[in-house]
């Protein structure tokens, strides 16, 4: 993919540059936010990447302009700035993704491959909903029907998995990789812990389960049939 980073910390730029190089890609980066605007108003790519602080031209105002000029690459924010409210304006103001630093490089290669095979046009899913089980990726909540659920981020991210593969059977192994970012089975209870913590918080205290353990196998979240 061809790749432009708009970031002015030289360090966290020459990082993302080196890690989507080695990842194959080809990756253009500038400083400025205003010679972001006019590189992408001219040229053509698949994924951008910008910081939202920016010299001569603030993120929030470049991606506006992008965008009111007919320009639909998917735009991913990579920023410091990480509040609620300043995660719905970088999405409100037409970025497609949000990751706030300190971050592994990962997730934003993870990010960066699942904004590339989103189809043109297609929206950003901000909301996943399994039932009556409803979790709300920007604004980091979490209900079931009325009842609000308080999550640790352990928890929030574990269920954000199971909700990303619902109707499917997810195993220990993959939520080891995909949460707490092991590559080897450290020998643990830890997978069990959380997954028990969990299902105390969205299922115990309703009458229809939603998240269960397949023997063997590892765990399922299903709406009821």
């Amino acid at each position: 993919m061809r790749i432009l980073l708009i970031e002015d910390d030289d360090s966290t730029a020459a990082y993302v540059v080196r890690g989507l190089t080695e990842a194959g890609h080809t990756c253009d980066r500038l400083g400025d936010g205003a010679d972001g605007l006019f590189q992408a108003s001219r040229e053509e790519y698949d994924i951008l990447i910008a910081d939202r602080m920016l010299p001569g031209l603030d993120g929030l105002s470049m991606i506006r302009a992008l965008r009111a000029a007919g320009k639909r690459m998917p735009v991913l924010f990579l920023t410091a700035v990480g509040g609620v409210d300043d995660r719905v304006e970088g999405l409100e103001a037409g970025a497609d993704d949000y990751l706030v630093k300190p971050f592994a490089f990962a997730e934003l290669m993870a990010r960066v491959n699942a904004l590339s095979r989103r189809p043109p046009g297609q929206e950003v899913q901000t909301v996943l909903r399994v039932g009556d089980l409803e979790l709300d990726l920007v604004r980091r909540t979490a209900r079931r029907g009325e009842v609000r659920i308080d999550l640790l981020p352990k928890e929030f991210t574990l269920l954000e998995v199971l909700m990303r593969n619902a109707e499917r059977v997810v195993t220990r192994t993959m939520l080891l990789e995909r949460v707490w970012d092991f590559h080897f089975d450290p020998q643990t209870s830890v997978v069990e812990t959380h997954i028990s913590r969990l299902r105390a918080k969205i299922d115990k205290p309703f009458a229809v389960q939603l998240l269960h353990t397949i023997k063997n196998a590892g765990y399922s979240l299903r709406a009821p049939r």
